[in-house]
């Protein structure tokens, strides 16, 4: 939302600090009606919710998790009615969510057929709970756990409700001229609240909540058929914070200061990387990503990984190459002296 890394402008317990610039107010100012439909969770009413950080329009909840068809929140307190539509309660009792979202998503393209708009449709699924619909589950009988057959049902229904807005993107005649990405913000879940797991993340260790691989390497797909070549891979590293000044260039916007970089030269020309390293911090963890190399560092120590040769994070070669974790070691300290502060009470929900 910002493109800038999160212990810059997280207020903890809060959400987005409301002197943040979100790309919704970029885009805004560019002239584009921006629509938020989906999970927030980056902030509560007044000077905190989608419409006061740039967006015109809202429906959803600003809470972790809702169950899906009473749309309240189960988690973290006494139950409560968490649905809205701008700042009003907003109630379609039994009423499935995610076919919420993707009716209001349509609405909203067909609505601004004729004038830009920037809509961020943000899926509360395949968070918990698992509540995929039946015809889905059926399909999915022949996998070997219970967790499994729900985690990928719920995948196939989110699936189905993106197709039905890229239909209504169709169905406006505005395919050709609409950039599209999808991406997801962290690893598979194996909290209790989601049955302790049912996603995978291939040969890559970690989860939803680690530093590890399998908890930050996301799939994520571009669109724009008007000027991204069809059908390719890109293998350069990149990060979602790049979102923010490559649809900013893309649609010639200026961004501002953020973190992210601009990856208009990789999607269209195949361009080496923007970044010369990435880094995270999740609580007291903190993860570097040089080229080939990853840098873990936990409690219990630290775990250096060549990923060309170990994208699993198997071995830990840190005594094999200490000059290149020396090299890493001091990246991570120059990052934290940029006016990066660590953040400890961080929610996983």
């Amino acid at each position: 939302m910002t493109g800038r890394h999160f212990q810059r402008c997280l207020v903890p317990g809060k959400g987005i600090a409301p002197d943040e610039t979100t790309i919704a107010e970029t885009f805004r100012a560019g002239g584009y009606r921006t629509g938020f439909f989906g999970k927030w969770h980056l902030g509560g009413f007044d000077d905190w919710d989608p419409l006061s950080q740039g967006f015109d329009e809202f429906l959803g909840h600003l809470v972790g998790a809702i169950d899906n068809y009473s749309h309240y929140n189960y988690w973290g307190g006494a139950p409560r009615h968490a649905l809205w539509k701008k700042r009003q309660p907003y109630r379609e009792d039994g009423v499935f969510f995610p076919d919420i979202l993707a009716r209001e998503c349509g609405q909203f393209v067909e609505r601004n057929r004729s004038r830009p708009f920037f809509l961020c449709a943000s899926f509360n699924m395949p968070h918990y709970p698992l509540q995929p619909e039946k015809r889905f589950v059926d399909e999915n009988l022949s996998l070997s756990s219970a967790n499994r057959r729900a985690y990928a049902a719920t995948v196939q229904s989110m699936d189905d409700k993106i197709g039905q807005i890229l239909d209504a993107v169709d169905q406006a005649s505005l395919t050709e001229k609409t950039i599209v990405i999808f991406l997801s913000d962290h690893g598979h879940s194996e909290e209790e609240a989601a049955g302790s797991g049912g996603g995978w993340s291939g040969p890559h260790r970690g989860h939803k909540g680690t530093l590890w691989e399998g908890g930050i390497r996301v799939p994520c797909i571009a669109s724009w058929p008007a000027r991204f070549p069809a059908g390719k891979i890109r293998q350069q590293i990149s990060s979602g914070l790049d979102w923010f000044p490559t649809l900013c260039q893309l649609c010639g916007i200026q961004a501002g200061t953020v973190d992210g970089k601009n990856l208009t030269g990789v999607l269209i020309d195949d361009a080496p990387s923007p970044h010369q390293a990435l880094h995270w911090m999740l609580g007291s963890y903190w993860a570097v990503r040089q080229g080939r190399w990853k840098l873990s560092a936990t409690p219990e120590g630290v775990h250096l990984s060549d990923l060309f040769e170990d994208s699993g994070e198997q071995r830990n070669v840190a005594k094999v190459y200490p000059d290149q974790l020396r090299r890493m070691r001091e990246s991570h300290s120059q990052w934290l002296t940029e006016g990066i502060k660590p953040i400890y009470n961080v929610s996983y929900q």
